[in-house]
């Protein structure tokens, strides 16, 4: 009787562990778990170590069938059915339906975006937990590979049917996106709520950001310019072999750059106050909801749903295209980043509107500058290893509508102080890009596949 009394209690508090970490989450729910950017790893410091101290499962009741049950169906329950976002999830199977029904491509488009939309914002979340039992460094490294996996893996299907230009523009317009969209609209309503004073960030942070962003411009501006001035030294080779070599040089750059994030004495996100001193935020240690193994997992399961919807999405394109009367460019740069971005989209705003701005930016800014320092230079090299010449000639219309961008928003960023009407600012200049690219004749269109 004794052991059974103690077996009951055992069970009892593992239950109400599981429990008040289900509860818990109530709180903050739509404001952590799709945050996946630098940042939010280097802040999981503190959260990493009290993790430490979570039991979970000893070897006896690994093979124990009821338990494995009970941690499935809780597992499920945290991971899709704790977030709103995940009404969506129905327009991926309804896509494919669609697609072997009438093979109507505007409608298999827009409900395989509908369908990819929340498996993107749980791949951040998998992400995020996973990061809890790595810790910062591999953390980071595994939020450049999976922070903008969506968008990869539609570029990679794209690069499989020889739709170079839709990768280049794809990835172009998630930059811009986040950069323009996402950024402005995290200052604008951080300003309307705090909007008796200015708020502040760490600067610093913000310029190591810009000075990448820069790099990324100049590694695809010269590209262009050497196409369109006619001066390779071998002409259709040289542009080529000058975007692979760059493409080497920007991911031993972006792999330098996580280094010194994280390896840094100083964290160089740590928010700061009015005055310019740093602040320690006590009550944003975190601990996982769900074990590694159970993160790996839907890691796994997420990233194949993804790329099977992916094919879909890539293949209607150029049906969607016609059948709404939209250029391939705007479905590219403007409607195709929303898949993309609506986790960091809302990430952004809410960390904003709780005066966290130095996150906010570290969304918006970081998840830009994996992109263009790693991203585009990962297409690059896959598509030399696929024989597809993917390369850094992103026309001149499209390097010019990123240069801009990126001297708009350092110049926005430089005071380390920001309002509702700096984000304004932006969300005016991402109409204009949208406006720009709704009349833009793309000069290389999606039929530029390799013979």
């Amino acid at each position: 009787m004794a052991n059974g009394g103690d077996k009951s209690h055992i069970v009892a508090g593992h239950s109400h562990f599981e429990m008040g970490t289900l509860d818990g989450r109530s709180e903050n729910e739509f404001e952590d778990e799709s945050l996946v950017s630098p940042v939010s790893l280097a802040r999981k410091m503190h959260g990493f170590h009290i993790s430490q101290h979570i039991s979970f499962p000893d070897s006896s009741q690994v093979w124990s069938i009821e338990y494995m049950r009970t941690r499935i169906f809780r597992s499920l329950k945290i991971v899709m059915f704790s977030s709103k976002i995940n009404l969506l999830f129905p327009f991926g199977p309804l896509a494919i339906l669609v697609h072997n029904l009438s093979g109507h491509n505007g409608w298999v488009f827009f409900l395989s975006m509908l369908g990819i939309t929340p498996m993107a914002e749980r791949l951040g979340y998998a992400t995020e937990q996973l990061a809890f039992f790595t810790g910062p460094t591999v953390g980071g490294l595994l939020n450049a590979t999976f922070g903008n996996a969506t968008e990869l893996i539609i570029s990679i299907h794209a690069l499989k049917t020889g739709m170079i230009r839709v990768v280049q523009q794809s990835l172009l317009g998630s930059i811009l996106s986040n950069m323009l969209l996402v950024l402005g609209c995290a200052l604008f309503s951080g300003g309307l709520v705090f909007c008796k004073k200015e708020q502040v960030f760490n600067k610093a942070s913000a310029a190591v950001s810009s000075g990448l962003l820069l790099m990324a411009v100049m590694c695809l501006l010269f590209p262009a310019v050497l196409h369109s001035t006619n001066t390779e030294l071998h002409f259709g080779k040289s542009e080529l072999a000058l975007s692979r070599f760059s493409s080497c040089v920007m991911l031993v750059a972006y792999a330098s750059y996580l280094i010194f994030q994280f390896k840094s004495p100083k964290n160089p996100y740590e928010p700061i106050d009015e005055g310019g001193s740093l602040t320690d935020d006590g009550d944003d240690d975190e601990v996982p909801e769900i074990s590694k193994w159970e993160a790996i997992t839907w890691l796994a399961i997420i990233t194949v749903w993804i790329s099977f919807l992916s094919g879909y999405l890539v293949d209607a394109i150029e049906g969607a295209s016609l059948a709404w009367k939209m250029p391939v460019a705007f479905i590219s740069v403007i409607l195709l980043p929303i898949v993309g971005n609506a986790a960091e989209h809302a990430s952004a705003i809410m960390f904003a509107m709780k005066d966290k701005l130095d996150i906010s930016l570290g969304v918006a800014i970081g998840s830009s500058t994996q992109i263009s320092m790693f991203g585009i230079p990962f297409c690059v090299i896959v598509g030399w290893v696929m024989g597809c010449p993917m390369d850094l000639n992103f026309q001149l219309f499209e390097t010019a509508t990123l240069f801009i961008t990126v001297l708009v928003v350092a110049f926005i960023l430089q005071e380390g102080t920001s309002n509702y009407f700096k984000g304004l600012m932006l969300i005016f200049c991402y109409l204009i890009v949208a406006a720009s690219f709704f009349v833009h004749v793309d000069p290389s269109a999606v039929q530029d596949k390799p013979n």
